[in-house]
């Protein structure tokens, strides 16, 4: 299987989807849009395609105007019949894609925060192995609507629309369930100020978080991970 991942951020951690692929022994092609790396009109020769998060609104043309591409691009692997998945900025594009409102600035969340399946969301095939509510790693100020024929698999107070599904194998998630411990610890270190405008006392309450709440969130971005990926892959091979 190969995956085409579309990195939005100098710094951008492949965490809990970067294990599941590697146990699934898949090739990666990276690109690196914000680099000057131009986005292809398709993502030919990709069974798969991974947009992640960055601190970019949806909808930030002016100062990079390759959004708009790489939302038609992710629209076009979808209907190709490729796995898709976008998590935060990634689903927030892939929203803005299927013709849904970007909302911006106006959904908060930070931390290890709970989120709750929909009915449909209990049945699905990526979200439907876990409980019915869980924690997981939130950062983001943005939300959206949910896309014109799409199904809501999960919801929060804060953010409605935190993840949905688009035909079977495309997905957005705006919650960073590839965001484990690990990749929170290094956030830390990298971006201690960026951390604390967050939340204030953030790194100085950041273990007691990561050892109870934190835990169960590695445990279900991990399932997550693995279940999107056996997806993909049953779709290369099919």
């Amino acid at each position: 299987m190969r995956v085409a991942i579309v990195e939005n951020t100098t710094v951008t951690h492949h965490g809990q989807v970067g294990v599941a692929l590697h146990e699934a022994g898949a090739v990666i092609d990276l690109w690196r849009p914000r680099a000057g790396q131009p986005i292809p009109e398709d993502f030919d020769g990709a069974d798969a395609v991974v947009v992640f998060g960055g601190e970019q609104s949806a909808l930030d043309d002016g100062v990079h105007p390759y959004l708009a591409p790489l939302a038609r691009a992710m629209r076009r692997a979808s209907g190709e019949g490729k796995a898709v998945l976008g998590i935060c900025l990634g689903s927030q594009l892939l929203a803005r894609a299927f013709g849904a409102e970007n909302r911006l600035g106006t959904a908060k969340e930070f931390g290890w925060c709970g989120v709750t399946l929909t009915e449909a969301g209990r049945q699905d095939a990526v979200l439907g192995g876990l409980e019915p509510e869980f924690p997981i790693f939130q950062w983001h100020s943005d939300t959206f609507t949910l896309p014109e024929g799409a199904t809501q698999l999960a919801t929060s107070p804060v953010a409605p629309v935190q993840a949905f599904r688009m035909g079977r194998a495309t997905y957005g998630t705006q919650f960073h369930f590839e965001a484990s411990r690990a990749v929170v610890a290094d956030w830390n270190r990298r971006f201690p100020d960026l951390l604390e405008e967050q939340e204030a006392g953030w790194l100085f309450r950041h273990a007691d978080h990561a050892g109870s709440r934190g835990v169960k969130a590695d445990a279900a971005g991990l399932a997550i991970a693995r279940a999107w990926v056996a997806l993909a892959r049953d779709r290369a091979l099919g």
